[in-house]
């Protein structure tokens, strides 16, 4: 059917004029009801057509679409390609972690794009300032619902699909590639039958014939590596002779790169006639490239494409390859999610990966369909061809999943390692202090109601005895929440606590919440403490070391935290180095993912300290968490609490003698601008410092001796004159603690009370500790003498 007969207001939207068999017989339940809707189409097929019909529809009655990607990388993709809604005069919004949000663009946003897991954090959030805007969703696409299954993250579509619903009800279309049980995921959302539609393969726009490859495998994991390139080579040869194209997919950025570079010396060995050296427009072309290995790389018709390219890079090369130019291509798993570039021959050379948070490991089942399914160009090959190499141990495995596809299951329930008495947390355990901290569930009989909400609930009623399964895995849940003082129960009635909505609230494993919240018990914490506790969490529970990496780990720590196991170590030796801006050259590779995680820890971890702990100790992780963000000095930390004051300028004002924002306020724009900042930069620093404190403290009536024996009570005044902020207060004498107060300053007043004792001199110090900022703790002392 023709796009502007269909959707005319909305034609300039879609990149085709008609749409295809497979949309056209969807198009009635999108258009002429407004019931929730399921297609399950192979990869390929057109199914990105059908979510932008459906958030045309929610247009055209000024609603809100939420679209929610699989990959954050795709979030992008798709606010590139949804430029053509903005040139309609809609607006598309995208809220990821990596972004700071912006509540008034997103609450005007006529299309939101987030990943499940940045919707989860949204709608745990949903009756803040910030996050409201996530109550006003009235159609909700899941692209790749089939993600229902993942082991990683299947459970948090399922709970943030069941609460939006809750929150907003909104119109749900969820696509998926091909799956078997289409129909659950149909019942799940309330999907008619006239809804649900499963395309099967004949919808597909080219055959597509996939099988099994086995290598010889040996001891050495490179050799191993380079053994299934060639096979993957021999593979795709054929393929490339014949003027076909080949996609390739590795596990790792630098695999890309190093897969490519070997190919190219492979290919001029094997004599194979490929590449554009002669074509001089295409050497033109090609020296817009950034990257130098890839520049000469496409010239012999080899191209690599990772997440790690700029985005220019990236959009030659799927040109190039669209194009032809490109023959043979070597990606990471991203490409086949997000970009539509078919190749008439797909090979998955790796179905292990290193992730740098969980180690080794296995590509999941969904991944290796979303790959498969990129082989067959429409338009160019009659056939499709697609392997997977693998070790002749996992062929049944992947035979079966290649001829019977995935069945889609809930990972809700899952029991962790170690069952119900597992002191991990499962994820049943995680969603349910989640709704507990919202509100949602009060008691044992809502919990089963929310339960019934959920994709878990369908999947259980196919067997038998799922009633008391469904109850006994709540029960088991909610005992688990008991012990750990995540919730309270009163007969049935069922309470979040404190450390219950702190988890919640910064989307923290449940272990790793109790372990922030018994740091707060450990007298004396250093900062080294801070950062270990951080590094041996569960969320970093799964990093492994490889021996390139043990020697930097040693040279950063030295002898420091032998106790650890490596992979834990190297997250601790990634963290103290990010402290001086000095992580080592074979660290970097994984430094950044693990860097940002930390990031979103630390500021966890001074929460759950804050309110269970010190103001001192809240204060410390606040340091800390600053210099692992920054990369400066201990010296230099607290000058990054002012606005526009980062690393360089923060070890610049350092350099020259200044350490707080009181040092700024008092230098002025002249000497700052001595320092080696420009005068504009200065005086924005100086009026940035305003809003920090500036601590005085006046001694008041305290008298400078008192007789022993004499008893006194006398205030002292603690003010700030400049900005406010929170500050834990505290008077000792002669080391011992009198008071302690928290407040926030203004101008608050400490009683002292003064005793002639046994001691010859009463050492009085004020304390003054900021639990929210990066500030050394500041100290102000009066001696009296205690005469006789």
């Amino acid at each position: 059917m023709p796009v502007g007969d269909v959707l005319p207001e909305f034609a300039a939207a879609f990149p085709f004029d008609r749409f295809n068999a497979m949309q056209t017989e969807a198009l009635p339940a999108l258009l002429d009801s407004e019931d929730n809707v399921v297609v399950s189409a192979p990869t390929a097929s057109g199914k990105t057509a059908i979510a932008e019909v459906a958030i045309c529809e929610t247009l055209k009655t000024d609603g809100t679409a939420l679209f929610l990607a699989p990959l954050r990388a795709l979030t992008n993709e798709k606010e590139r390609e949804w430029e053509r809604f903005e040139d309609l005069g809609y607006s598309v919004y995208v809220v990821t972690g990596e972004r700071d949000l912006n509540p008034r663009r997103a609450e005007r946003a006529d299309i939101l794009v987030m990943t499940p897991e940045k919707a989860d954090s949204a709608t745990r959030k949903h009756d803040s300032r910030r996050y409201s805007f996530v109550t006003d969703v009235d159609c909700c696409v899941i692209d790749e619902v089939h993600l229902l299954d993942s082991e990683r993250r299947g459970s948090v579509l399922e709970v943030t699909i069941s609460r939006l619903r809750r929150l907003c009800d909104p119109r749900v279309v969820a696509l998926s590639a091909t799956m078997p049980n289409i129909e659950d995921v149909a019942e799940w959302l309330d999907a008619p039958e006239s809804g649900t539609f499963a395309f099967d393969e004949s919808y597909r726009p080219v055959p597509l014939e996939a099988d099994v490859a086995t290598y010889s495998h040996g001891e050495n994991a490179f050799a191993d590596k380079y053994r299934r390139l060639y096979r993957a080579l021999d593979l795709t040869e054929q393929h490339v002779r014949d003027e076909g194209q080949a996609l390739v997919f590795v596990s790792s950025r630098q695999d890309t790169v190093q897969a490519a570079k070997k190919t190219r010396d492979e290919l001029a060995e094997r004599d194979v006639p490929i590449g554009a050296r002669g074509d001089y427009d295409f050497h033109t072309d090609a020296a817009e490239l950034s990257n130098d290995t890839l520049r000469q790389s496409v010239l012999d018709g080899v191209g690599f494409h990772h997440a790690g390219l700029s985005r220019d890079d990236k959009n030659l090369v799927e040109q190039w390859f669209r194009e032809g130019k490109i023959q043979l291509l070597f990606s990471t798993s991203t490409l086949a999610w997000g970009v539509n570039l078919p190749a008439r021959c797909v090979v998955i050379r790796d179905t292990k990966l290193h992730d740098p948070l969980e180690g080794e490991v296995d590509m999941s089942p969904l991944d290796v369909l979303q790959m498969l399914g990129r082989a067959g160009r429409p338009g160019y090959d009659d056939q499709g061809y697609a392997w997977v190499i693998c070790d002749r141990s996992d062929v049944d495995r992947y035979q079966a999943l290649l001829e019977d596809g995935k069945t889609i299951e809930s990972r809700l329930a899952d029991l962790p390692d170690g069952g119900a008495d597992s002191r991990v947390a499962s994820d049943l355990a995680v969603h349910l202090n989640a709704e507990i901290a919202l509100g949602t569930v009060t008691d044992v009989d809502e919990a089963m109601d929310w339960l019934e909400t959920t994709f878990y609930y369908v999947r259980a009623q196919r067997a038998s005895g799922y009633a008391e399964d469904h109850r006994e895995r709540v029960s088991a849940a909610l005992e688990w929440l008991v012990e750990r003082s995540f919730v309270e129960m009163d007969g049935l009635a069922i309470e979040p606590s404190p450390l219950g909505r702190l988890a919640s609230k910064f989307y923290l494993r449940l272990e790793t919440a109790r372990h922030f919240a018994d740091l707060t018990d450990r007298e004396g914490l250093s900062a080294l403490d801070v950062l270990r506790t951080v590094a041996s969490t569960t969320e970093f529970q799964s990093v492994s070391a490889r021996s390139d990496e043990e020697d930097a780990v040693d040279a950063v720590l030295g002898q420091t935290a032998t106790d650890m196991d490596a992979g834990p170590r190297k997250v601790l030796a990634i963290l103290r180095a990010g402290m001086d801006g000095n992580t080592p050259g074979s660290l970097k590779s994984d430094a950044w993912i693990i860097r940002q995680n930390a990031l979103r820890l630390f500021a966890a971890l001074r929460a759950i300290v804050d309110r269970f702990g010190t103001p001192e100790q809240a204060n410390l992780v606040s340091r800390v968490e600053a210099r692992v963000d920054h990369g400066v000095s201990e010296d230099a930390v607290g000058l990054t609490a002012i606005e526009g004051v980062g690393a360089g300028r923060a070890q610049t004002l350092a350099a020259a003698g200044f350490q707080t924002p009181a040092d700024v306020l008092d230098a002025g724009v002249d000497r700052l601008a001595a320092a080696g900042l420009s005068e504009s930069v200065a005086e924005r620093v100086v009026e940035s410092a305003r809003d920090l404190p500036a601590i005085t403290v006046d001694w008041g009536a305290v008298p400078e001796t008192i007789a022993r024996g004499e008893r006194t009570l006398r205030e002292v005044t603690v003010r700030t004159d400049a900005g406010n902020a929170r500050a834990g207060l505290r008077v000792t004498v002669n080391g011992r603690e009198m008071t302690r107060k928290d407040s926030y300053l203004g101008e608050t007043t400490l009683p002292v009370a003064i005793f002639g004792g046994d001691d010859t001199e009463l050492e009085f110090t004020v304390h003054v500790t900021f639990p929210d900022l990066p500030l050394t703790p500041v100290e102000w002392s009066r001696t009296l003498r205690v005469t006789d």
